[in-house]
């Protein structure tokens, strides 16, 4: 058997501040720290009596015949969360840079207001993977869609009972659609409403092996 844990970073500065997240690299606030604890503790009983894993930090993924993981987005948010998870489950972690928030480009770090002036809403119609949103350097929702998709496809790689997967919102919502297997080119309206430190468990079985959505979005 397989279970995911898909943890979405708790609170950090840029959403009190008003800030713009993607690639900006803002840190937990003390509050997210407290609740990426919470979330560590949660974590900690669902795996108790499973060993962990030799992992060991990096890209290149990570394998073990059982056990746990824990995978990581490699931005400073999601790094100290997957820090605090981590130890409370006897293993390090595996940064990926693959599991990054959607880059915002120019718009990174600036206010919400910024983006939302200069902001291109995808058609209802038509190509919406692909959509230019009008903000220099920023990712289309295909090139999110790709390299979340890839890093997914890492980290099933492993044999492990048990992979805690340390992500953001929107990145959250492409491992999910990784996970039921949904056709790249058919996720253009897919949407999943994560929230600031939700965790979402996702399970395979060994007889029909069903990818199940357990949990969505479980506030802890």
């Amino acid at each position: 058997m397989r279970t995911l844990h898909v943890v979405t970073h708790p609170e950090a500065t840029h959403h009190v501040d008003g800030l713009v997240g993607g690639w900006f690299d803002s840190d937990l606030t003390p509050g997210g720290l407290a609740h990426a604890t919470r979330i560590a503790d949660v974590l900690a009983s669902r795996t108790s009596g499973v060993p962990g894993t030799s992992a060991v930090s990096g890209t290149s993924g990570a394998s073990a015949a059982s056990g746990v993981e824990v995978w990581s987005s490699d931005l400073l948010r999601t790094r100290r969360t997957a820090e605090v998870i981590a130890p409370r489950l006897g293993v390090p972690v595996v940064f990926d840079e693959g599991l990054r928030e959607k880059s915002y480009g120019e718009a990174g770090g600036r206010p919400q207001s910024w983006l939302d002036a200069r902001f291109v809403p995808p058609p209802r119609e038509g190509e919406r993977m692909r959509h230019d949103e009008g903000i220099p350097g920023a990712e289309t929702k295909w090139d999110l869609a790709v390299r979340v998709y890839a890093a997914t496809a890492r980290i099933l790689k492993s044999d492990a009972t048990h992979q805690v997967i340390v992500t953001h919102g929107m990145a959250a919502t492409f491992v999910l659609a990784a996970w039921i297997e949904m056709p790249i080119e058919a996720a253009g309206r897919v949407a999943f409403r994560f929230t600031a430190g939700g965790v979402t468990t996702l399970h395979e079985d060994d007889y029909f092996h069903n990818h199940a959505v357990v949990r969505l979005n479980e506030q802890i």
